[in-house]
């Protein structure tokens, strides 16, 4: 009888197929000429308000649709993007801490993807599950704001390794909140030299045209 040990890495094995299945689904948006971005955050740091403004600043210039991923089976985020007359597919997760290349795969299926050029993905609110799942997605997004801290590069290094860009949301806040931006950037820049870095505020609208410009940038490479 052979009693030696057996370990089995089903995380890794998970992600190996999630990894497979993401890039099905980027060489699908490829073909249609879609840029995917995948949009991560903690809750309350704006990402659904980003992609009010972004939604707002670029629908007569690109075609966009949203996929919003939330835990629970509501809606909030949702009616508010189709109430901007732009296609949104409401993920629930079934209490998830994050979307996977297959939920996504299932909203790709309900849009009509011959008609978008920017997919924009709302992943859970979340600061560590997302960092692990790749969806497809061609550019990833942190959205970290000013009530949040300065320190959370600090506390959460995974999910800002590889990103595309780099959101600060709320800098209409930075006189009544105690934030260090310089230490904030330090900390990313230590994780991810080099990243596209953006100061804004959804409220106010200040710095919506340069994230707007990048992000039209990238749908041109497409």
């Amino acid at each position: 009888m052979n009693n030696s040990k057996q370990t089995v890495q089903i995380v890794q094995k998970i992600l190996t197929a999630n990894d497979d299945l993401a890039q099905q689904n980027q060489t699908l948006l490829d073909s249609k000429g879609i840029l995917a971005l995948n949009v991560m955050a903690s809750p309350g740091s704006g990402k659904t308000s980003l992609i009010i403004r972004t939604i707002e600043s670029l629908a007569d210039e690109i075609q966009i649709a949203v996929i919003e991923g939330d835990t629970a089976p509501v809606t909030i985020d949702s009616d508010k993007i189709s109430g901007l007359n732009i296609p949104v597919v409401q993920i629930n997760t079934g209490g998830d801490c994050h979307l996977d290349a297959n939920m996504v795969r299932l909203g790709m299926d309900s849009l009509e993807l011959t008609d978008i050029e920017l997919l924009i993905i709302e992943n859970v609110g979340n600061l560590v599950c997302p960092a692990s799942f790749r969806l497809g997605e061609h550019a990833n997004i942190v959205v970290a704001s000013i009530p949040e801290g300065d320190d959370k590069p600090y506390k959460y290094p995974n999910i800002y390794r590889g990103l595309d860009a780099m959101i600060l949301n709320k800098i209409d806040l930075l006189p009544y909140v105690d934030f260090n931006i310089q230490y904030f950037k330090a900390g990313i820049s230590a994780l991810n030299p080099g990243v596209e870095f953006f100061e804004l505020s959804c409220k106010t609208g200040e710095g919506i045209d340069r994230w707007s410009d990048w992000i039209l940038e990238k749908v041109k490479e497409k």
